[in-house]
This record gives structure tokens, sequence and C-alpha cells, in this order.
């Protein structure tokens, strides 16, 4: 186990008499460990050591910040069993996924290391001047200290040492972690890791801080800093909308780039249900429960036409989603919003259940859940486009394709939309991908939506309200882009251009 204090800087400190617990949630009972919660002194000191560290880690070169990424990704493998068990302890997750998810982690940090070692990827423009035309040179500059929360459902991948906190620190951006309560001891190991690598490589104190809190104050206190430039947040809807909020009614109002879930729908041709509607089903149960449906790529909204075909993978998607046994979620709160939400959607006097359950699950457990909606019903009431964060999906019957492009236009931003389809009726279906791509950050075909590619390719965001800026990925190496501005130098001497714009 870690500190139970905050990491500020490279000191651990806990001046604050509040106090707060995490929790097993498959013992379902609260772990030992007293974690104490930043005070406002302790959260001003970290972003005032963040905004020192600032002016010297901006300039810094992309080799020795690769180098910084590169130590942190050694120390957590280093931690071996001691950070998974802490992992498995906290979240309720299997340690197959802890494994997975520390891979996951600890590749994207190399993965920043490699794009940065060079400056590339931060010159947008680089010309010499041309005959009466000036000679203008564009590179891109980190923004300053940027605030991170983790995430509930990924205690590793979109954390302490996540795809935010990876992109910030390899733009040149110190970072200041809001720790997720449910897996503050996962944090605090990850968080030694990160200062540890900090010191090795010589980085600059307060390039890296972690706070604890299981309410709301930290977080505040961070958005509104004037001394904090931008935020990454995963998370709910509300959460995240509330942050967006308070940074915009900032005397200098800064970025959230929040991902804020997504229901993910999948389209079925009438014709793939026909080819191949037990595969479909079967697919899509997995990604329903995969992780007890605890991801924002989860499918939560299934759309197709009435008719055999359709009535036929029902029965079989039900069949296949009553066959899962019951799972532990992360924590009673979640388990607790989930059944809230549940009942809410199901209570929806359009809404039908598909699943009998005569038994309630146990503990912290779920049971997987399909529901099913007419096209109409589903296009006149945006309440049924709600997440139900868990393994929850609603299947909308649509009497026939123009009302299913109808359904499709009406739909909430998304992280993902998926099609599934035969080859030989792409072309006819040409217009339901049209209207997709209008409300989705990607498109995918023939795949279900849970799994997502670590990669220069990846786009992992989409229009609101998925995420707060459709232009910007969460995951991938293009997620660099969040935390750092262009700046154009006109006519400038080349002693004082940045080195990368030098001839």
């Amino acid at each position: 186990m870690g500190t139970t204090k905050n990491t500020i800087g490279f000191q651990h400190k806990a001046s604050g008499s509040n106090t707060f617990q995490t929790y097993d949630p498959v013992a379902d009972q609260k772990l030992p460990e007293t974690f104490y919660e930043a005070t406002a002194q302790e959260v001003d000191e970290a972003v005032h050591l963040a905004s020192q560290a600032f002016q010297t880690y901006s300039q810094s070169s992309g080799r020795s910040r690769a180098a910084f990424l590169r130590a942190i990704a050694q120390e957590m493998l280093e931690m071996g069993d001691g950070l998974l068990d802490q992992y498995v302890k906290e979240s309720g997750l299997p340690r197959g996924r802890a494994e997975g998810e520390r891979g996951r982690t600890v590749n994207q940090l190399r993965l920043f290391a490699d794009l940065v070692e060079t400056d590339d990827w931060r010159i947008s423009h680089k010309e010499s001047k041309k005959e009466g035309a000036p000679d203008l040179r564009k590179l891109q500059l980190p923004m300053g200290p940027v605030a991170v929360f983790g995430a509930s459902n990924f205690p590793l991948a979109f954390s302490t040492a996540g795809g935010d906190t990876a992109s910030a620190l390899a733009a040149g951006c110190p970072v200041l972690v809001k720790s997720h309560p449910m897996h503050a001891g996962t944090g605090a190991l990850v968080a030694q890791a990160i200062t540890r690598a900090a010191q090795q490589t010589a980085m600059p104190e307060g390039v890296f801080s972690n706070l604890l809190s299981s309410g709301i104050e930290v977080g505040q206190q961070l958005v509104k800093h004037p001394g904090v430039k931008a935020i990454g947040f995963t998370g709910s809807h509300k959460a995240g909308r509330a942050l967006y909020d308070l940074a915009a009614g900032r005397r200098e109002p800064i970025p959230v780039f929040a991902e804020m879930g997504s229901v993910n729908p999948v389209l079925l041709s009438p014709r793939s249900l026909g080819a191949r509607a037990q595969e479909i089903a079967e697919a899509l149960a997995g990604s329903v429960t995969l992780g007890a449906g605890q991801f924002c790529t989860n499918p939560g909204i299934i759309m197709g036409i009435v008719g055999k075909e359709w009535d036929q993978f029902l029965t079989q998607l039900q069949t296949a989603l009553q066959q899962k046994e019951a799972q532990c979620m992360l924590h009673p709160n979640i388990k607790k919003q989930f059944v809230k939400e549940e009942e809410k959607m199901l209570g929806q006097s359009t809404v039908r259940a598909q699943i009998e359950r005569s038994i309630k699950s146990e503990g912290n457990t779920i049971l997987p859940q399909l529901a099913v909606v007419q096209g109409s019903e589903f296009i006149s009431n945006p309440a049924l486009q709600e997440e139900v964060f868990g393994p929850f999906t609603l299947a909308v019957a649509c009497q026939n394709e123009e009302e299913l492009l109808i359904a499709i236009e009406h739909l909430q931003g998304q992280l993902t939309g998926s099609l599934y389809a035969e080859s030989d009726e792409l072309g006819a279906l040409k217009s339901w991908s049209l209207a997709l791509q209008k409300r989705v950050g990607r498109m995918i075909f023939n795949e279900v939506p849970t799994g997502v590619d670590v990669s220069a390719g990846m786009h992992h965001g989409g229009p609101y309200p998925a995420s707060t800026d459709a232009r910007f990925t969460a995951v991938g190496t293009h997620a660099i882009y969040r935390w750092v501005r262009p700046v154009c130098f006109q006519n400038y001497p080349e002693e004082l251009l940045p080195e990368p714009l030098k001839a």
C-alpha cells in the first residue's frame, strides 16, 4: 500500500482532519486504510508548485520528457503484484482486467514518449521567407498546468497516469490529479511511481501532484484556480457539465476536455440479422456485459426494423444475456445508481423489459437487462437516450427504414456508432451511414463498440453531450493537442526563435 497522504510535488502531506476510506465491492466492506483529504492550502501549494515547474518543464526537450514517461512506465511495472492487488481490491474487477489495463497504461505512456522524442509533432508550419511574403513559422506550445480528474471505471488507464496525464506531460504541461475516491489506494501507488520517475529523470518539483478528496470541493478549487490552464475529465454528464460551467465562469475561462459517456447506438440491417442473428446477438451480449457494462463504449441502444429477423434476433439476444452470470459493480454507489436509472427507464410506460427477474442480485452484483421500445416512442421521448451505466441496453424497434432514419437523426451526440450490414447492401444503406456520422465520433462496421485501440488513428470523443469538444480525442496520440496552443512567429529573428523552428 502506498501513502494515504496527498502527494504535493515530492512531498507527502496531510494537514487536514477530513478522511475517507475506499471500498472492497466483492467483500462488501470498507478497506482499512484511511486517506486524508487535501486542504485548500494544500491545493494552492500544489498549483503554485506546478506553475513554477511549468517555467522550466515547458522548455524541456522532447527527449527528456520521453525519458520521464518511459521511467513512469517502468516504475509501474516494477510495482508488480502490489499494484494489481490494490486495483482488484478497490474495484472488484478481475485480475486479468487489472493486468490488461496496466499494460494499456504502460503502452500509452511509451506511445507518447515515442511521439515527443522529436519535435516534429509540434511544428505546424516552418517555411523560409518567400519573395514578397512574410516569413511565418508556427509551433505548438504547452498551455500550462493541467488538472486531471480520475475516472471511476478505469483505475489505471483513465486515472492517475492515464491518457490525460500521459498526454499532458508529453506536451510539456505539469499535471495535478484529482484522485478518484473509489480507488485512492491504487492512485497513491501510481503517484509514487510518477514521483520516483520525476526524481530519477531530474524533472522539476511540482511537475506532478496527486490530491485526495471524497467530495467535490478539491475539484472545484482546482477548476477555479487561476494557475490551472486546462481540465481533463472522464465521467458522468452531470459532473462533466458542472466542471465545464465552472471553468467558463472564471475571469479567465479555460478549456474543459470532458468525456461524459455515451449510449453508442448499434444499427442492424434486416439482411445482417437474416444471415447471422445468433452471431450478432452473442457479440452484443458480450459487449453489453463486459466489465459489468461499466464502459463509456457500452452499446446502450440497438436499432433495427421490425420483422421476423428482428424478432428472432431479440429472442437470441435475450437468451444470450440471460446466460450471463451476475457481475460485481465497482462500488455500492454505482450499483445504487444503476438500479435507479434502470427503474427510471423501465418505469416509462412505453418501455418493456425483456428479462423478468425473479431473484434480486445480491451485494454489489448485477444482472443484465434488455428492454424494447417502439421507434416512434423513442423519437418523441429524449429521456430514452439517457445512459444507464451498467449492463443495460434498449432495443428500438422501427417500423420501416424511414422511421429508423428519423430515429438516427434524433440521436444526441455519441462516442461511437456501429453498423451491421452485408457487403451486397452497402449502397442501399449509405443514408444510414451518412446520418450516423453526423452524431458520432467513431464509426464502426460489423463490430461491437467496446474496445478502444490506443493509436494515432483512434478518435475517442464525439458531439455534445458525449464530450465537450468533438474536435479532440481522449485516446491516442492526437490527445496531446488538447494541451497545446499554436503560436505563429512572423519575421522573427533566428536567435529568438524556439529551437524547433530555427533553420
